[in-house]
């Protein structure tokens, strides 16, 4: 499996973090995911690759408006658009975040191949 993940583009990578989430992040959690990806370009930056740069950017332009969050309070405000009262999320509300994070690092990750 090591040489597989090796050849994946990150579009590959990460629908194989979507789909085995509870392999990848302990309890499949949101927080678990946000950790994994801030662990994840950390990594790719120390190491010469180019990680998830661009990405707050990017989301802050698929919004249309900045705020004070990072990447995940982005990805909250687009997922949840009238809002949210606790960073811990009921389960229905942090499933349907995780999919739309998924969805947006998707589509991010195919501009970026693009360009």
């Amino acid at each position: 499996m090591i040489e597989e993940l090796r050849e994946m583009s990150e579009r590959e990578y990460f629908a194989l973090v979507r789909s085995r989430l509870g392999m990848f992040v302990v309890g499949g959690r949101l927080a678990g995911l946000e950790a994994f990806l801030d662990g994840y370009d950390q990594h790719a930056l120390r190491h010469g690759g180019p990680g998830l740069q661009g990405w707050r950017e990017w989301l802050v332009a698929r919004r249309g408006r900045d705020c004070n969050h990072g990447w995940s309070g982005q990805v909250h405000h687009i997922a949840l658009p009238d809002g949210w009262d606790h960073w811990e999320l009921p389960p229905g509300k942090e499933e349907h975040v995780i999919a739309v994070l998924f969805d947006l690092l998707d589509e991010y990750l195919a501009e970026q191949e693009a360009s």
